[in-house]
């Protein structure tokens, strides 16, 4: 089985590379500057177009201009994966913009190469099946299962409620308390240690998927409201 992987940033190198220890793997990307994982090939968009399956690791936010790009020469056989943080915006685009043959699955791979490195890591994957059929849905879950994943089955809609309240508020905290340049120092306490981890943890990832996940989460917003209130509330007791 030939594997396409479309974006060679930071989690589509990690993620190539880890498919590699199962599959041949071709892999593209708009920059040739970009280093090629090892046990993987590189490829042209062309080539992707003709894989069995093609997981698509751009940014949310170039998920359109790349499924525009690529709707036109994708072989009818080819299964395309997207591995973006948010579920209801790229399925919807990708139901739009792909022709109907093309099979679609939505999956949000929930690691990434910082926390896959944690001892013991659990590797939790949502597994989101649009168009495609039963059994193949099964082979792949069963796959990624085989991969080491914990897969999650749940739709692209109740993914984004959760990870509103999961994911869009780690990042936020995050980028928060980042502002702040926080130090270390030799009378830190561990939860203060903590902090600085999370801070060192989303704000290593590209400040675009930040964004991307507050823009494109339709129940973030509610989210960041709440944080604002209870800030106040606990202004206001100060």
């Amino acid at each position: 089985m030939q594997v396409g992987v479309y974006g060679l940033g930071r989690f589509g190198a990690f993620w190539a590379e880890m498919l590699a220890t199962r599959y041949e793997v071709v892999a593209a990307n708009r920059s040739t500057t970009r280093n090629t994982p090892d046990g993987v090939r590189r490829g042209s968009v062309e080539d992707l177009a003709e894989c069995d399956a093609l997981f698509l690791c751009v940014a949310i936010s170039a998920m359109e201009p790349v499924l525009e790009d690529i709707s036109t020469i994708l072989s009818s056989r080819t299964l395309v994966f997207d591995t973006c943080s948010v579920k209801m915006y790229p399925v919807q685009l990708m139901e739009r913009l792909l022709p109907a043959e093309v099979e679609i699955i939505g999956t949000h791979p929930m690691f990434g190469p910082d926390s896959a490195r944690e001892p013991n890591a659990r590797l939790p994957m949502v597994y989101s099946p649009v168009r495609v059929d039963s059994e193949k849905a099964a082979f792949w879950q069963h796959e990624f299962e085989a991969l080491g994943l914990e897969v999650h089955p749940m739709s692209a809609e109740e993914h984004d409620r959760i990870a509103a309240s999961t994911q869009g508020i780690t990042h936020l905290i995050g980028r928060v308390l980042g502002e702040l340049q926080l130090e270390s120092s030799p009378i830190a306490t561990l939860g203060y240690t903590r902090i600085l981890q999370l801070v060192e943890q989303t704000c290593n990832d590209p400040e675009q998927l930040f964004l991307d996940l507050q823009r494109h989460n339709p129940y973030t917003a509610n989210v960041r409201q709440q944080l604002r209130d209870a800030f106040e509330r606990i202004a206001d007791k100060i």
